[in-house]
């Protein structure tokens, strides 16, 4: 069963405690917006709950898949974004044309990445963590340079993700609606 658990977890960077004792349990269907302000270790907090850094304390439990998306993109700049997406597809097996459709990008198939808008490459790496079919999404910053129909798209496809079954912890300033959603402020 697809999970997600914080027990009395803390996270350091650099020497320094962002935060501790932080606790939560997340199932399928379930969210979290994760908000606070700059530097307060929402980042960190996804890449512990990623695998991708140690906790400094408590403990982590995880199971399913994990797809993370933040500040680097993750796709190779000079190929076509269906190819640089496609690379992505091969490893996890997932749908690019599906991915592409549902973050609005099929129009832009064949355009390198290195040339898509701030909006663009936002909604690309949405569309990697869509090919991705991980159950579990950490998304860092998700809304940050989508327009108002940018935004309506992002909630849409969280919203089919716990519709199917998936946890979505998302991580930002921006309103971005997550109904039932649970909420951690750092």
């Amino acid at each position: 069963m697809t999970h997600l658990v914080f027990d009395a977890v803390t996270g350091e960077r650099g020497g320094r405690t962002l935060f501790e004792g932080v606790s939560f349990a997340l199932a399928a269907g379930d969210a979290l917006r994760v908000s606070g302000a700059n530097g307060a270790g929402k980042s960190s907090l996804l890449r512990i709950a990623a695998g991708l850094l140690a906790s400094a304390g408590g403990t982590v439990g995880v199971e399913g898949r994990v797809a993370i998306t933040d500040e680097r993109l993750a796709l190779d700049r000079e190929r076509p974004l269906v190819k640089a997406i496609a690379f992505w597809a091969g490893i996890d097996g997932g749908d690019v044309a599906f991915a592409l459709a549902g973050t609005g990008l099929t129009d832009l198939a064949e355009v390198p990445v290195r040339l898509l808008s701030t909006g663009q490459r936002k909604r690309a790496a949405l569309a990697r963590v869509e090919v991705a079919g991980a159950l579990i999404w950490l998304l860092d910053e998700p809304a940050n340079g989508l327009d108002t129909a940018g935004v309506a798209m992002l909630e849409a496809l969280i919203a089919r993700h716990r519709a199917r079954g998936g946890i979505a912890v998302v991580a930002t300033h921006q309103p971005v609606a997550l109904p039932d959603a649970q909420e951690l402020v750092l």
